[in-house]
């Protein structure tokens, strides 16, 4: 992602539309949304991978919670006494490691869901600039020009 360059893209397709010369179009317009849409595009792009970076980040710390868990886990098994004292401690651990899973798997499709949430808000408020934009090209194209 680092060798590509939003710019660099807007001024070759601003030299490419200037070669035609289209009556009634405002190519400097028109590029300059595009060059806004392409660092929209960037951006949202740039909020998700950093979510799933977090997310990542968290299922490393989540596993390493979880290994000392299952360790204590076995150093208090083998601290139990009779077999239904055992078996208690058994019951008793699976519950808290399945709350545990269920909490963890909550807090990271609450990350995921906020990563995608931003990124989506960022397309959205560019989408919704992009069609006031065509709006006022259109409208500026059906005036006549003195």
């Amino acid at each position: 992602m680092k060798d590509f360059d939003p710019t660099k893209m807007v001024d070759e397709f601003s030299k490419m539309m200037k070669q035609y010369k289209l009556p009634g179009v405002d190519i400097d317009s028109v590029v300059a949304s595009q060059k806004k849409n392409l660092e929209a595009l960037t951006s949202a792009n740039r909020v998700a991978f950093e979510g799933l970076q977090a997310v990542a980040k968290r299922q490393a710390e989540i596993l390493q919670e979880t290994m000392n868990e299952a360790s204590k886990a076995v150093d208090s098994m083998s601290k139990a006494g009779s077999p239904p004292e055992v078996a208690a401690k058994q019951a008793e651990l699976a519950k808290d490691a399945f709350e545990r899973a269920l909490g963890n798997m909550k807090e990271l499709a609450d990350m995921v869901t906020k990563a995608n949430q931003e990124a989506t808000s960022t397309i959205n408020s560019r989408i919704s600039a992009t069609l006031d934009e065509i709006k006022e090209l259109a409208l500026k194209m059906k005036q006549p020009t003195a």
